[in-house]
C-alpha cells in the first residue's frame, strides 16, 4: 500500500547557504574545533592558489578577540577576487563567488594552473558558516568591500578609496549558531603555515595572534622547500645521509620528493597535493612507496659484494626514513569533501616511475648513503624476523592468539565494545579498589606492576617479550604490527587511570609512547582516554567537595572561608573504592580527557626527544622548556 503521506509537498530544495548551514559537516567535516580552523584553511588556500599561480607573495593572518569570540583575517597581495558585474546574474563577482556554491575561475586551468580550494564552494561555505564576513579588495586602482551575514550580502559593494597595490583580504567571525566552541586553534594553524610555506617556495606567511593580550607572532618562510622541511623534521634525529632531493614536471604535473635516512626505527613520510598534506595518502604515495622498495632491493640484487641475504620488504626499506612528497597537479580528485586522501589513478605510475629511476641513480652515484641505507634496511629486515620468529613462538605457547584472557584482567559482564571500557591502573593497590568500585557490567579492569618498557629505546624482541606489554595486546584483542586490526578491539573507551605524580605522570607517558608508536590507530579513532582523579577534598563541617585543580581549590577555599580541611590526593590508593568511584570511574561524575593526534608531526618529535636515547637533547629540552612547569610533584 502507498505511503500517501510521502509525496510532492514533502521534497525540500535547500539553495545556496541554507544548504551549507543546514549539514554544515559535509563540507568542514565538523563543527567542533577540527570544523573552525577548516574555514580558516578554506581561506589561506585561496591565498595559496594566487601563490601557485605566480601572483602572491605574502599572506598575512591575524586572530584577535571580538566580543569574547575568535575573529580571523586573512590578507594576500594577489591579484585580488574580481569586483565586475556578471550579466547572467546581475552582481558582482565577488558576491557571486561569496554566495554561490560551484563557481569560481578554477573549473578551468587557465586561470589556475593548480589549486587546493574546494572547488568553488570554499569561500562561500565560510561565509554561510560564519556570523559576520567581510571582504576587501584591492583591484583597479581602487579598494572595493562588501559585507555579509550568514551566507547573505549584508552591503552593496562599495569602493572605499585608491590603491596601487592588489590583495584581498577576508574578515569572518564562526556562527556561534553553528559551531559548539569559537577559537581557532594556534597549534594547527602553525603547522599547516609550515608546510604551506615549504611546499611553496619563495611564499611568506606571517600569524599574528592578538586573542590573549600579548602580541604573538611567527613567520613562516622557505628558500629550498621541501629539503628545507626534511632537514627541520630531521633536526632532533640522527640522519646518516645527506638529503636525497628528486624534480620533475610532466603532463602539466610537478612532482618533488626530499628524503633523508635516519637511526631512528620509525618512518616519518608526509604526502602533500597542491600544498593540501594527505593525511591518508593516496596514488601518489602508493608509487612512492613501490618506487623506493624496488629502486632499494634491484640495488642489493645488482651488488653482490653487500653480502645480504635478509628478504627486504617496504616495511624495511620506510625503517628511518624521512621524506616529503609534494605534487602540484590539475583536477585533483581528493576521496572526501576534506580531502584526505588522492584518488587520480595515474599519479602512482607518474610518481613510481620518476622516483624508481632517480633513487636508483643516486645509489649508483653515491656509494657511501647506499652502504649506510643498506646496513639500515638489513638490520630492520633482520629484526622484523626475528620478532616473527618470536611471536610464532608466542602463539605456540598461546600469548597473542588463544581466546584465554590473562589472568590480571578483571573483565566485564558485556562484550560489546561501543558500551564496554577498560581502565589501566597504576598499581596492585589501586587496581584492587578500581575493582571493588567498578560497574562491572561495562568496566574492565587491568592493573600494571610499576613502569611498562619504554619501547622507544627498545628492539623488537625486547618489546614482545615484556610482560605488561604482552598482557595487554591479548587484553585489547587487536593484535599488534602485521597482525593489527583496530576493528577487533574488546573495548573502545581504553582509559589510562595514574596516580596525580611524576611517577603516574611517567607511567601513562610510557603506555602513550607505546599506543603512538605501535597501535597509533587506536589514539587516532579516539579510543585513548586519560583519567582525571581529583587533586584534593576540602572539607568543613559534614561537607566534602572533590578538586580537580588548584584553581578549583581556591575558588572552594573563598566559598568556604576558614576552618577547612584540605587532603591531598598524590595516589589513587589514598581513595576507598567508593570514593574512587564516584570521583573518576561513574560516567556519570567523572571527567576523562579524550587524548587525540592533532600536531603529528609535533608529537612525533616530542616522543624522540622525551622518550629516545639521546640524553643531551632530552636535557636541553627541559631546560629550554623548564618556566613552562606550572605544577610539580616532588
Amino acid at each position: 500500500m502507498a505511503d500517501e503521506t510521502y509525496d510532492a509537498s514533502k521534497i525540500i530544495v535547500l539553495e545556496g547557504a541554507q544548504g551549507i548551514r543546514k549539514r554544515p559537516s559535509m563540507y568542514i567535516g565538523s563543527t567542533g574545533p577540527s570544523g573552525i580552523i577548516h574555514l580558516l584553511y578554506e581561506v589561506m588556500d585561496n591565498a595559496v592558489d594566487e601563490s601557485s599561480a605566480g601572483y602572491c607573495k605574502n599572506i598575512k593572518i591575524k586572530l584577535y578577540k571580538q566580543e569574547g569570540a575568535d575573529i580571523a583575517e586573512v590578507s594576500d597581495d594577489g591579484r585580488g577576487i574580481p569586483v565586475g558585474i556578471m550579466e547572467k546574474y546581475g552582481k558582482s563577482a565577488l558576491e557571486v563567488i561569496m554566495t554561490t556554491l560551484h563557481k569560481g575561475a578554477k573549473f578551468e586551468n587557465d586561470v589556475y594552473k593548480v589549486s587546493g580550494g574546494l572547488h568553488g564552494v570554499g569561500l562561500t561555505v565560510v561565509n554561510a558558516l560564519s556570523e559576520f564576513t567581510e571582504v576587501t579588495v584591492k583591484r583597479n586602482g581602487n579598494i572595493y568591500r562588501q559585507t555579509f551575514s550568514r551566507g547573505l550580502p549584508t552591503s552593496k559593494l562599495e569602493v572605499i578609496g585608491e590603491t596601487k597595490e592588489t590583495g584581498t583580504t577576508v574578515k569572518f567571525k564562526p556562527d556561534s549558531e553553528i559551531f559548539s566552541v569559537n577559537t581557532f586553534d594556534i597549534a594547527l594553524l602553525n603547522e599547516r603555515s609550515r608546510y604551506i610555506s615549504y611546499t611553496n617556495v619563495g611564499l611568506r606567511i606571517i600569524i599574528t595572534d592578538e586573542r590573549f593580550g600579548d602580541k604573538v607572532e611567527e613567520t613562516y618562510y622557505s628558500e629550498n622547500g621541501i629539503i628545507d622541511f626534511v632537514e627541520y623534521i630531521n633536526r632532533e634525529r640522527s640522519p646518516i645521509t645527506s638529503v636525497i632531493y628528486g624534480k620533475t614536471t610532466a603532463d602539466s604535473t610537478t612532482l618533488e620528493y626530499a628524503m633523508q635516512y635516519t637511526e631512528s626505527y620509525d618512518e616519518k613520510i608526509e604526502s602533500f597535493v597542491n600544498s593540501i598534506k594527505m593525511n591518508e595518502g593516496g596514488t601518489h604515495l602508493s608509487g612512492f612507496h613501490a618506487a623506493l622498495t624496488r629502486a632499494i632491493t634491484n640495488y642489493i640484487d645488482k651488488n653482490k659484494s653487500l653480502n645480504t641475504k635478509a628478504k627486504i620488504t617496504g616495511d624495511d626499506a620506510k625503517e628511518g626514513l624521512t621524506a616529503i612528497l609534494s605534487i602540484k597537479m590539475q583536477n585533483p580528485e581528493f576521496e572526501g569533501q576534506t580531502k584526505e586522501k588522492l584518488g587520480n589513478v595515474k599519479m602512482k605510475t607518474l610518481v613510481e616511475t620518476f622516483a624508481y629511476q632517480n633513487i636508483s641513480r643516486y645509489l649508483e652515484e653515491h656509494p657511501s648513503d647506499a652502504k649506510s641505507i643498506i646496513r639500515k634496511i638489513t638490520e630492520a629486515a633482520n629484526a622484523r624476523d626475528a620478532a616473527r620468529r618470536a611471536r610464532e613462538l608466542e602463539r605456540k605457547k598461546s600469548i597473542f592468539s588463544s581466546a584465554v584472557l590473562p589472568g590480571k584482567l578483571s573483565d566485564c559482564i558485556l562484550s560489546d565494545p561501543e558500551k564496554t571500557e577498560l581502565f589501566i591502573v597504576e598499581g596492585e593497590s589501586a587496581g584492587g579498589s578500581s575493582k571493588q568500585g567498578r560497574d562491572k557490567n561495562i568496566q574492565a579492569i587491568l592493573p600494571l606492576r610499576g613502569k611498562i618498557l619504554n619501547v622507544e629505546k627498545a628492539s623488537y624482541e625486547k618489546i614482545f617479550d615484556n610482560k605488561e606489554i604482552k598482557t595487554m595486546i591479548t587484553a585489547f584483542g587487536t593484535g599488534i604490527n602485521e597482525t593489527f586490526n583496530a576493528a577487533n578491539i574488546r573495548y573502545k573507551k581504553i582509559i589510562i587511570m595514574t596516580d596525580a605524580d611524576v611517577d603516574g605522570s611517567h607511567i601513562r607517558t610510557l603506555l602513550l609512547t607505546f599506543f603512538y608508536r605501535y597501535m597509533r590507530k587506536i589514539i587516532e579513532l579516539g579510543y585513548v582516554y586519560a583519567a582525571q582523579p581529583p587533586l584534593y577534598k576540602i572539607g568543613k563541617g559534614k561537607d566534602e567537595y572533590y578538586c580537580y585543580s588548584d584553581e578549583e581549590l581556591t575558588e572552594k577555599r573563598k566559598e568556604y572561608g576558614e576552618n577547612v580541611e584540605v587532603q591531598r590526593y598524590k595516589g589513587l590508593g589514598e581513595m576507598n573504592y567508593e570514593q574512587l568511584w564516584e570521583t573518576t570511574m561513574n560516567p556519570k561524575n567523572r571527567k576523562l580527557k579524550k587524548l587525540s593526534i592533532e600536531d603529528g608531526l609535533h608529537a612525533d618529535e616530542l616522543f624522540t626527544i622525551l622518550m629516545g636515547a639521546d640524553v643531551a637533547k632530552r636535557r636541553r629540552y627541559l631546560q629550554e622548556h623548564a618556566k613552562e612547569v606550572k605544577t610539580l610533584d616532588i
